[in-house]
């Protein structure tokens, strides 16, 4: 079993953004943190399957938010 790190987000519509960092393009949406999280899981699924090989989960160590 594999771990991924995976970021959620709102956006100005109020939809629930999920991105994996360590797959570059794998992302996904839904109206519920729920459904984005199911949604995650399918995306990674196909990123695997494409990309498998190349992708090399990291350690997560944390988020830091920057105001400019």
């Amino acid at each position: 079993m594999v771990e991924f790190n995976v970021i959620l987000e709102k956006d100005e519509e109020g939809f629930y953004v999920a991105s994996v960092p360590e797959i570059q393009g794998c992302y996904t949406q839904g109206k519920t943190i729920p459904q984005v999280l199911e949604r995650i899981k399918e995306a990674i699924e196909v990123c695997l399957e494409a990309d498998g090989e190349n992708i090399k989960p990291m350690k997560f160590i944390g988020i830091q938010k920057i105001e400019m």
